[in-house]
């Protein structure tokens, strides 16, 4: 009865609530209710957030890099030209605050300055490396980190790199083919061929071919547009055929027509940088800015930083894995080279103590030897002096036998004078008297 009396009084509150003409109160949905408004929720936080991009520019002097930049974020970056009397290598990171609609981007861009006026390149891949692994290492040490603040730590790890090929027409030459090699996996590398109304028509089919086979041949990874997602995998597979892009970079705006482009003027005519049928710069735009931003970012964390961070802990002795194939927490790594750390820190301060113990008693050998040395000597030297002190007395004894002789001849021959003296004057006073008489 009281199932039925609860079951009748929840179908009248129902229908109470059904009924709002009698005094309920209705709340009016602002939306659809359900999980599939996630990806608005993802959306709005990661808009209110913001974004970072980080693009590494890496090319010789005067290939137009800078230019470039300006003219893909139609923003005119500060910056200095660079000369060619760079001693080595430079890398210099400039950031800046973008904002598109209600979107904000804090864009990173680092040019290397001086890459490639040296008269020996061997060495100029490596301050981009150090560089390129400086952020990696940042990144990594913030993670490791007790208490870890990265949403609100600046990502400086390198997301694109721009490699800008000088128009030569022929071949890459050794240092571009090298630098790419180092660089492959531990960043997106988008070739691009710079300053490409320098070549004919004609001639820059051909170089992108030859620039194709050479990175091949050589083994050289560059980063290939993804096509897994069907709603980029069509133009993205249409693009990969068309690298490396073929660019001319431009801030100047010319009236062509009936409209103001970003054209470059030549005595011969005008070049202009968003018209297809004269460079790829819309193609590079699209691809790097539109269509895949987000993949180079996500490429950038799960391929290039992963193999980094994982060579890393390996370096430290960190593994997944014990010898015998089963799970290893980081708690027991962490015992373990812990453990291994404080032996051989043990063994170190034991080869120490005995180091420091076998030259106190080489010291002490030393001292007695020393001390032995000094007995020695003082023994000679005291016997010396005996014998020098022995020959003084020996000639002052004689010395002093020679003055009482001496004095003894004295005092005779001074009675002997007064002797004679007083016998000479008893003479005289006998011949006064003869006289006298």
């Amino acid at each position: 009865m009281e199932a039925e009396a609860n079951s009748g009084s929840l179908e009248d509150s129902w229908a109470f609530i059904q009924r709002p003409g009698e005094g309920c109160r209705t709340v009016p949905l602002a939306g659809h209710v359900g999980f599939d408004s996630l990806p608005d929720q993802l959306v709005n936080k990661s808009v209110s957030q913001g974004f970072c991009f980080n693009i590494l520019c890496v090319g010789e002097t005067g290939l137009g890099k800078s230019t470039l930049m300006d003219t893909l974020f139609n923003t005119k970056f500060e910056g200095e030209p660079a000369t060619h009397t760079q001693p080595g290598v430079q890398l210099r990171s400039n950031t800046y605050d973008l904002q598109e609609s209600n979107v904000g981007l804090k864009l990173t861009i680092v040019s290397t300055v001086g890459f490639g006026d040296q008269i020996n390149k061997e060495d100029s891949y490596k301050p981009i490396v150090e560089f390129i692994d400086a952020q990696f290492e940042a990144y990594l040490q913030e993670e490791l980190k007790i208490r870890r603040v990265l949403h609100a730590y600046h990502d400086s790890r390198i997301h694109a790199c721009l490699y800008f090929i000088a128009p030569t027409g022929h071949s890459l030459k050794s240092l571009d083919l090298v630098t790419m090699k180092k660089l492959d996996s531990k960043v997106n590398i988008i070739p691009i061929i710079a300053k490409s109304d320098a070549i004919s028509k004609s001639e820059l089919t051909k170089f992108k071919i030859k620039i194709t086979s050479e990175l091949v041949s050589n083994g050289v990874q560059i980063y290939q547009f993804p096509t897994d997602d069907e709603s980029v995998a069509e133009i993205n597979g249409t693009m990969n055929a068309h690298l490396p892009f073929a660019v001319i970079g431009s801030t100047e705006e010319l009236k062509i027509g009936n409209k103001m482009m970003k054209a470059r003027q030549y005595p011969w005519g005008t070049v202009q940088v968003e018209n297809e049928a004269h460079c790829d710069f819309v193609k590079l735009r699209e691809m790097l800015i539109r269509v895949n931003m987000e993949d180079l970012r996500e490429q950038t964390h799960s391929r290039h930083y992963e193999l980094y961070r994982r060579c890393k802990l390996e370096e430290m002795g960190f593994q997944d894995t014990d010898p015998d194939s089963k799970p290893f927490s980081l708690q027991e790594t962490y015992e373990a080279k812990r453990n291994e750390f404080l032996g051989e820190l043990q063994k170190k301060e034991e080869e120490m103590r005995q180091m420091f113990v076998q030259r106190v008693k080489e010291k002490e050998a030393e001292l007695k030897e020393a001390e032995k040395e000094l007995h020695e000597k003082f023994d000679r030297l005291k016997k010396l002096h005996q014998d020098e002190k022995k020959k003084l007395e020996d000639k002052k004894k004689s010395l002093d036998d020679e003055v009482n002789a001496f004095k003894q001849r004295k005092t005779a021959a001074e009675l002997l004078q007064s002797q004679g003296s007083q016998a000479g004057g008893s003479q005289t006073l006998k011949r006064d008297k003869e006289k006298k008489n």
